[in-house]
C-alpha cells in the first residue's frame, strides 16, 4: 500500500486577503451586471451626485452624522479590518474614503445600494448589517448623503468617478443593435 505523501500547505495571509477582496468586487460587479441589465427609468439614467452644491453636501453631511457615521465611522474611514469577516461572518463598514471602494461603483448603484440593501439591488442573498433606507430616508436624503461622501475625496478620485459613471451611463451593445 502507498504512503501518503501529500502535506498540508500552510495558508498565508499574502494569499487570503487578494481571495477575500476579490470575492467582495466580484459580489460588486455582480450587483453592476444585474443593474446594466434592467431597463433604466427616468429616475435612474437622471441620477447624480453634486458633490460641488454646498447646500446638499451640507445636508448631506448631516444625513450621513444620523444614519451612516454610527457603522462607517465619523471621519468615513471604516470600522477595522473592513476586508475581513467578523466572527458572525459579516463584513465589516467599508470606508467611504479615498482608501474603501465606494468610488468604484457608479451612482446609481450607490443609490440603490443604499435604498433597498445589498441583498435586493444584487438580487442574492448576502450577509451584511447594511440596512435599507428604503423607509427611513428620502430619495433627496440619500443623494444628500452620497454627495457628502464623494465631496470629501480628492479631486483625482472624483474624476476617477465620474469615469466610471460615464461608463455606466453608456448604452450596451444589445441596446445599440437593437436601435438599429
Amino acid at each position: 500500500m502507498a504512503k501518503n505523501t501529500k502535506t498540508k500547505t500552510p495558508v498565508k495571509a499574502g494569499v487570503v486577503i487578494p481571495v477575500i477582496v476579490a470575492a467582495v468586487v466580484a459580489v460588486g460587479a455582480g450587483g453592476y451586471v444585474l443593474l446594466q441589465d434592467q431597463p433604466k427609468d427616468d429616475v435612474m439614467t437622471t441620477l447624480s451626485l453634486t458633490p460641488n452644491n454646498q447646500v446638499v453636501v451640507a445636508e448631506g453631511q448631516k444625513v450621513y452624522a444620523q444614519n451612516c457615521a454610527s457603522c462607517h465611522c465619523v471621519n468615513l474611514e471604516g470600522q477595522a479590518n473592513w476586508r475581513q469577516r467578523c466572527d458572525k461572518g459579516y463584513m465589516p463598514a467599508p470606508p467611504h474614503d479615498q482608501t474603501g471602494h465606494t468610488w468604484h461603483h457608479p451612482d446609481s448603484y450607490l443609490f440603490l445600494m443604499t435604498k433597498y440593501g445589498i441583498e435586493q439591488t444584487i438580487g442574492q442573498t448576502y450577509p451584511n448589517n447594511m440596512p435599507a433606507y428604503q423607509d427611513t430616508l428620502s430619495d433627496d436624503q440619500i443623494l444628500a448623503a452620497l454627495s457628502y461622501i464623494k465631496s470629501t475625496w480628492p479631486r483625482r478620485i472624483q474624476f476617477q468617478h465620474d469615469r466610471i459613471n460615464a461608463n455606466a451611463n453608456a448604452p450596451t451593445n444589445a441596446q445599440m443593435n437593437a436601435e438599429g
